[in-house]
Parts: structure tokens; sequence; C-alpha cells
């Protein structure tokens, strides 16, 4: 069998430490640069003479404030906070590279479809194509709507999104004809007359068709709702799981909606989980490495995390409270899952869940030599079916470099890696599927039936609903 060849990602965030709360105080560690331009232009380059996929730069809104109620924790030790808009770097990390792509988390919690879609579009064309757009995961604006209208308001939106980047401008409306003065046809706009339960968009779309039109589309959530708004519209999944058996049944569940629901190529949806890998060029080196890093993780910055992402306070516990005993039944069942996987912990108090969380966030940590890490790696693709990898940092850039010096030639070795991009200075669709041309969402995507192609007259391309 030919080995699948990884999609792999940075995983980064406009902030300190990221999914390793603490260690910008590390001596080697930049990641509290995050400020200047050039620390994300050097990133860029650097990802890209190695041949990354794509650089994905997370997003919040707000800060983690459900430990102990208050925001104290997350602002003293820099647990994602401060914490920068990420759509204002793009543009000059695409002027210094050719191929990487670069992708966002864009919130549109409080941002209409109209704003956000001529953002996204002026983005694309000034990245040519490399920028990715992120499914946003939260949809409500004043108040925050239930989980399940969320996703109500997320089908509405994404579908306004697809009618102003595919359906209000002909592939061909813009002449520029010197001769007779016309930049655009007129005749080739028009409005999108969107008038639904959430949104009330006229159009048409402010921006010219961009190289991607609709950028790719990701999407993080695996709740019901989630995994069906994924099987639709998801051409990647975003997971994040301390072990490939978590979520390898959510996996199959998607693609198997996707293929018998809406005529979808299950292989064409991929999958990326979230690692944070720790390398050595002995395990003794890897492992020390480790041990070096938990001497300046965050406690406190590590549970301000895990009380946003779960919504449990362990502020409420007491420091040698074995929270497998306590009364709620959230938090029972949420040290049982982290228990699952380090069976070497016999009593799980609020520090273990802090240090087990300090390192990596939410997903697993592999220590190692390249050959112990790419079996780690390989796991996950056996036994989850994924297609790639977010990879984390613990130090800024070192991480990246590491991963690069030792572990891209022992994945390249198992032809696991590609040596090159599959079409260089392409757009960041066309190397995510690997095809020439594949600039657009594919033919079976639903984002494609909103297309007006070049040659088509208005009367003969109705809006689909």
């Amino acid at each position: 069998m030919v080995p699948r060849k990884l999609i792999l990602n940075a995983f980064v965030e406009m902030c300190s430490g990221h999914q390793s709360p603490g260690l910008w105080r590390h001596p080697e560690d930049h990641s509290h640069e995050f400020n200047d331009i050039d620390h994300w232009v050097e990133l860029a380059k650097l990802l890209e003479d190695a041949k990354f996929h794509g650089i994905f730069i997370a997003d919040v809104l707000g800060g983690y404030d459900v430990y102990d109620g208050n925001l104290d924790a997350a602002i003293s030790s820099g647990a994602q906070w401060p914490v920068n808009e990420p759509l204002s770097v793009l543009s000059a990390m695409a002027a210094a590279t050719k191929s990487i792509g670069f992708g966002v988390t864009v919130s549109t919690t409080y941002e209409q479809p109209y704003h956000l879609a001529r953002r996204l579009s002026t983005i694309d064309h000034l990245c040519k194509g490399s920028y990715l757009d992120s499914a946003a995961r939260n949809m409500g604006f004043a108040q925050q709507l239930q989980h399940d209208e969320r996703y109500t308001q997320a089908e509405e939106y994404v579908k306004v999104m697809y009618k102003l980047f595919e359906s209000s401008w002909r592939d061909d409306a813009v002449l520029l004809d010197r001769s007779k003065g016309i930049y655009t046809d007129p005749s080739l706009v028009r409005e999108i007359n969107h008038n639904g339960k959430y949104f009330s968009v006229p159009g048409p779309h402010i921006c010219q068709p961009s190289p991607q039109r609709t950028p790719l589309l990701l999407q993080a959530g695996t709740s019901k709702a989630g995994k069906q708004f994924a099987a639709q519209h998801a051409e990647a999944i975003f997971v994040s799981s301390h072990a490939p058996e978590v979520c390898a049944r959510d996996i199959a569940e998607i693609r198997e909606t996707a293929k018998t629901q809406y005529g979808r190529d299950p292989s064409n949806i991929k999958v990326l989980a979230l690692v944070t890998p720790i390398l050595g060029h002995t395990e003794e080196e890897a492992q020390a490495k480790i041990r070096e890093y938990r001497k300046y993780a965050s406690s406190e910055g590590a549970l301000a995390l895990f009380g946003g992402w779960t919504g449990i306070d362990l502020g409420k516990y007491g420091d040698d409270e074995e929270l497998r005993y306590v009364e709620s039944n959230a938090v029972k069942s949420t040290v049982d899952a982290y228990a699952r996987f380090s069976p070497g912990t016999s009593k799980w108090t609020k520090h273990t869940i802090a240090e087990h969380v300090s390192i990596g966030g939410n997903g697993p940590v592999l220590v190692g030599t390249p050959s112990q890490v790419a079996d780690g790696l390989q796991i996950w693709l056996d036994e989850a079916g994924i297609d790639g990898f977010n990879l984390a940092y613990t130090l800024f850039p070192q991480s990246f470099q590491d991963v690069i010096e030792l572990l891209l030639p022992e994945l390249k070795s198992r032809g696991l890696f590609w040596d090159d991009y599959a079409v260089p200075g392409g757009t960041y669709r066309e190397n995510f599927y690997q095809q020439k041309g594949q600039s657009g969402p594919l033919s079976e995507h639903v984002a494609s039936k909103y297309r007006w192609k070049a040659g088509v007259k208005a009367e003969d391309h109705e809006i689909p609903n």
C-alpha cells in the first residue's frame, strides 16, 4: 500500500504560550513577541521552506473566566491573554511566501455575514487564495442561543455566505474593458435578496470573485448537531482528544452521514488532530525536555484554560480533593475521561488536572525520538482514520524547528510526508486536495450549487435557498 501523505498545519494563536500556559517564561521561548509582525513573517517563511501545508491561527473573543469566577488566573499567567486579532497578519505573511496556506478562527457571533464575507474575500485576494476560513463555533448575538439553535443559525449563516461568495457575481463579471470604460458588467452582478429567520441580506457582494470564492471550510464540534453540520459543509474537521479511540466513532459517523445524506465522497472530508510533539535525538533528551518544560508551566493558567474549555470551575475544590468522588457528575465524567489515558495517576486532584493540561492543552503530547513520535502519529492514522495534524508548540519557534529537523525526515522516510507542494504557488485548497485547478469547492460540495459560472445567464441560474 502507498502511505497516505499527511496534512500538517502549525497550530498557533496571537498570544503567548497558546496550548502550554506559562512556557513564555522559558528563556528560549519567543511566543510573547506576538505583537511583532516579523515574528509571524519569519514563522511563515520557516514553515513554507519545510513544506507545511498551512498555519492555523486560533482565536478567542473573550478571556477564560470560569476558574474562580474571574479572569485573574488567565491574566496573570498569560493563558491566552492578551490575544490579538489574527486576520491582521495574514497579508504580511502571504507577501513573504508563495505556497503555504493560512487559516484563522473567524467569529460570526458578533459580525453580520455581509461584513465578514467582505473581509474574507479581501484577504483571499491579497493572499492569492492561500487563505483558509474556519466555520465558527459560536453562533449567537447579544445573548447566546441554545446549542442546537446555534447550528440552525449557522446553517443559515453559511448559506448567506455561499450566496455572496458564489451567486452574486458571475465568474466573468469583471471586464476591465479600457476601450469602452467598463470595469464590471452590471448585468453580471446581482442582489442575493436573502430574507431568513436570522439574517436579511439584499446584497450584492461588494467584492469581486476571489481565487477560492468560498474559502476552505473547517469545522470543530462533534455534538449531534455539530456532526450533521460537518457532514454537509466541512471540508476539514479539527479534533482534540487525548486518544484516537475517543474520536474515531465520531469521524466515521460524520463521513457516513456525508455519503448517505449529502452524496459526498467521505475521503474528501479531511480530519486533523491536535498533537504536541516533544522531540529529542534520544529518548533521554526528549524526556529531559518535558521535565524542564514542566518547571515553567503554569498551573493557574492551565486551570483557567480547563475552565473555559469545559465550563467547570475547579477553584471550588480543595487542593487534595479527589475529583472522581465529588457530587458533580460533570466533574467526575470529565476527570474519568482524563484518567483513562493516564492510568499511572492514582489520585486526580485539580493540580493533577493542571499538570495534565499545562503542556499540550486538550490534546496528546508525544515525547521521544523521531521514530517514537512517528509511531505515535501512525497510531492515530490507523485507529482514528485521520488525515493529518495540527501541531502545537511548547517553545516558539523551537518546537517547530525540532519538527523540521527531526520529525519530518522520519515521516518522509516512511512515505508519510511530501517533498514539495502539490501545486507550488497554488491556492490552499489546491494543495489541500493535491489537485491543480481545484481552487473552488469540489463539485460534490453544497457550495458548488451556488456558483454562477461564466457564460450562464442570470435567468438560467437560480440562487438556491
